[in-house]
């Protein structure tokens, strides 16, 4: 892919989100958040080693119905949505060990390919949980949201333009060969400058700075997590892209793999912090 390819694609997806995000009511933009997160899932079926169309559409359908179910469920406390934003955070966790042995679940059998389904439900209704209680969070909801989508792509953004002028050590060759530590680490400067200049933006004082930056250095590191996990989950089946939707991008869940880790993480870890 060109550099000058993904910048084009990128500028003209940009406007679409930030206007949803900014504009829609929550119910809204949680719905058409659902029906991207069900066309990723899609794509990850093809990660699991699903062929066949019945499998997979049964597969997206109880997932609609467990969002469907959440919603009817959550009521006015939004308890349930943040609950299961808590059960993502646990699950990232759970992804940093399998990383660590990136052949457990490796053969392509019933037991795996199970497994592999149940990630993905894992890694998408938490994040879409997490999306919809930043959203419902009162007047700057949809900023706080914003920022948390922002954050994840000045990650990615800087992680790309510093590791392909600098990088040198590789971060997990096995997995991702071409993620540095210098892409990573130039990533998150360019996220926590991104907080430095938001920052009145979001209803907040100077002194919650430090806060800030830390819940923002968290949730971009955890979004390479979710960038290396979907990598994994390719390297497992095969796939080099999960499709060719968007030039220079690759697939829908190339996209969405960074943000589905981030977005519980970023929830919950701004509600610790009292921010």
């Amino acid at each position: 892919m060109s550099r000058r390819q993904r910048i084009t694609t990128a500028l003209v997806l940009a406007p679409l989100p930030v206007l949803a995000v900014l504009f829609l009511p929550t119910p809204w933009l949680a719905a058409g958040v659902a029906a991207v997160i069900l066309a990723g899932l899609w794509e990850w079926t093809a990660f699991a080693g699903l062929e066949d169309k019945t499998p997979r559409v049964l597969f997206l359908t109880a997932n609609a119905l467990m969002m469907a179910a959440l919603v009817w469920g959550g009521g006015p406390s939004l308890f349930t949505l943040k609950l299961v934003s808590l059960i993502g955070v646990v699950w990232w966790g759970l992804v940093l060990l399998w990383l660590a042995r990136p052949r457990f679940a490796a053969a392509d059998n019933h037991a795996t390919r199970s497994l592999k389904l149940l990630a993905g439900s894992l890694c998408a209704v938490p994040a879409w949980c997490a999306l919809g209680w930043l959203h419902s969070e009162g007047d700057l909801g949809p900023r706080w949201t914003l920022f948390a989508l922002a954050l994840v792509w000045a990650a990615d953004s800087g992680a790309y333009f510093v590791g392909s002028k600098f990088g040198r050590r590789k971060l997990a060759p096995s997995i991702s060969p071409g993620k540095t530590w210098e892409g990573v680490i130039g990533g998150l400067a360019t996220s926590v400058l991104l907080a430095a200049l938001v920052l009145p933006l979001l209803g907040l004082g100077w002194s919650a700075l430090p806060a800030l930056a830390l819940l923002t250095v968290v949730t971009a590191a955890i979004s390479v997590v979710g960038d290396l996990f979907e990598s994994l989950m390719k390297r497992h089946s095969g796939v080099k892209d999960s499709g060719a939707l968007f030039p220079g991008h690759g697939g829908l869940m190339d996209r969405l793999d960074s943000l589905l880790a981030a977005l519980p993480v970023f929830a919950v870890g701004k509600a610790w912090l009292g921010l």
